[in-house]
């Protein structure tokens, strides 16, 4: 009988956060819910999401405009609370409810979105690339550099033509960055492929 070979472990894609202490934050931002948009109070703790971790969109008058994934992914986190317009607090379970109705396709985006921000990189939409989020490497904050991957979440049962396929490999190839495929599974596990081009 022959001893088998040894495989050697394959390198992720995207590899995990190493594990340090995460420093307790003191109160939860308030953020308001009108319509399909998320503002959060103009505060220090407010500005501090967006200056720290690129959390949504600093506006002039020092409120941060948050997606509903963003808000989604800070309400678990325990480090917002969202109002409705009647001032009543909202949970993550209210929250997720009101952001299907609103976005196709909703958690399977939001179990990528969570996946990239638990290991530590800064994930923003893509919409004006065609894609669904655009990743940047550690370290690097929007603005300092470009993005390094965009990335497609889809749930592992759905199936691609390979001309949906070419398209999202177009997109990547045109904007001069990788492509990732998310693949959430039943459970909210993500497997991420990633696709280059190769000339013959």
């Amino acid at each position: 009988m022959t001893p088998k070979k040894k495989e050697e472990p394959q390198k992720e894609i995207l590899p995990h956060k190493e594990q340090k202490e995460i420093k307790e934050h003191k109160e939860p931002v308030k953020a308001f819910l009108s319509k399909e948009r998320v503002l959060t109070e103009s505060s220090d703790d407010a500005r501090e999401l967006y200056n720290q971790s690129r959390y949504g969109n600093l506006l002039d008058d020092g409120r941060v405009q948050l997606s509903l994934i963003e808000t989604l992914y800070l309400i678990e986190k325990k480090r917002l609370i969202v109002h409705d317009s009647r001032n009543k607090i909202i949970d993550f379970e209210g929250f997720l409810k009101k952001s299907q109705k609103v976005e196709p396709n909703f958690w399977v985006r939001y179990c990528v979105y969570k996946d990239i921000r638990n290991r530590g990189y800064i994930i923003k939409t893509a919409l004006k690339f065609g894609a669904d989020f655009r990743i940047y490497d550690r370290g690097v904050k929007p603005g300092e550099d470009h993005a390094r991957w965009v990335v497609f979440p889809v749930h592992e049962s759905s199936s691609l033509t390979w001309y949906e396929f070419s398209a999202k490999n177009r997109v990547a190839h045109s904007t001069k960055k990788r492509l990732l495929i998310g693949a959430v599974d039943d459970e909210g596990d993500v497997t991420y492929w990633e696709v280059r081009w190769l000339r013959p």
